[in-house]
């Protein structure tokens, strides 16, 4: 007895075709070019990369280095033999009060900062969202001031200190850089990008002016403001030129200018020189370290609006 043949379901799928792996050469060059832009993109960035960290490594190794070592001819990166004795002379030495260089180049980046936090803020807030005569007129000239060259501002500002009797102080590397144009302008930028909509909500119920700018605004900033702080740090940190013509005993120097003594006019230490560098660098690595996701993000946000 030979079983019924039953009737093709309606439903069933037809049969697959057989599935081709290969593709024709002219579908596999766009993914051919685009992984290869992709790989030139990843060896620029390589590249880029070792630009920024071979120096440093460099430094780093050669503070490690003798004297014969560090001007050795051919010269080569890894110290043969590794020695501690240039951190030892510059940290035990009585000539050269690195700590308290240290100490000093703190407070004045910390205070010069605080300053530059409060006085931006303010400006930047008023520039932002307040309305007033002549505000764009006073925009335009914190911007144009951009342009000028600081060294212009020497003569002038040595002077008010001079007249001040805040030579040889604190107050001499702090208060003549507190008024920032540069903070003003981010701070303004980052400031136009928030919601006016939330301010709107606070004054309907009942809030002024700095309390929304105390309660709302810094809050809603801190990417900027930290930003801005740790760029303002770097910038009090770094300075070389100024702290010179106004600080005149060793005891009170910062530590740039104070490092600046570790090259000698007939022969130089290298070895010395590369250990007060990498000493100065620490801080400098650590808190951008630490701030760099609120760099890249701030930096993003405030070009948003003009």
């Amino acid at each position: 007895m030979t079983a019924p043949v039953l009737p093709a379901r309606r439903d069933a799928a037809p049969p697959r075709a057989a599935i081709r792996t290969d593709r024709p050469a002219a579908d596999r060059g766009p993914v051919v070019r685009r992984r290869l832009r992709r790989a030139g993109l990843y060896l620029v960035l390589y590249l880029l990369a070792l630009a920024v960290v071979l120096p440093l490594l460099w430094v780093l190794t050669t503070s490690f280095k003798s004297d014969g070592d560090a001007i050795d001819n051919p010269a080569s990166l890894l110290p043969n033999p590794v020695t501690g004795a240039a951190y030892q002379t510059l940290l035990a030495s009585a000539d050269l009060p690195i700590f308290r260089w240290f100490l000093n180049s703190l407070a004045a980046g910390a205070l010069q900062t605080l300053l530059i936090l409060v006085t931006a803020s303010m400006g930047a807030y008023a520039l932002a969202r307040l309305d007033f005569a002549g505000k764009k007129v006073v925009f335009g000239v914190i911007v144009m001031t951009l342009f000028v060259p600081p060294v212009i501002f020497l003569i002038p500002n040595y002077l008010i200190v001079q007249n001040l009797g805040w030579l040889d102080s604190i107050w001499a590397i702090t208060v003549p850089g507190a008024a920032s144009a540069f903070g003003i302008f981010f701070l303004r930028q980052f400031f136009l990008g928030l919601p006016a909509e939330i301010e709107e909500a606070a004054r309907i119920d009942g809030a002024g002016d700095v309390r929304i700018f105390l309660q709302l605004i810094i809050p809603l900033s801190r990417p900027a403001i930290a930003t801005l702080a740790v760029l303002s740090f770097l910038s009090n940190w770094n300075d070389f030129l100024w702290p010179v013509y106004v600080l005149l005993s060793p005891e009170n120097l910062t530590l740039q200018p104070g490092l600046s003594v570790l090259r000698g006019a007939y022969s130089t230490h290298f070895g010395i020189v590369m250990a007060g560098a990498v000493i100065a660098s620490v801080p400098v690595l650590i808190l951008f370290t630490l701030a760099q996701r609120h760099v890249v993000e701030s930096v993003a946000a405030s070009g948003l609006k003009g």
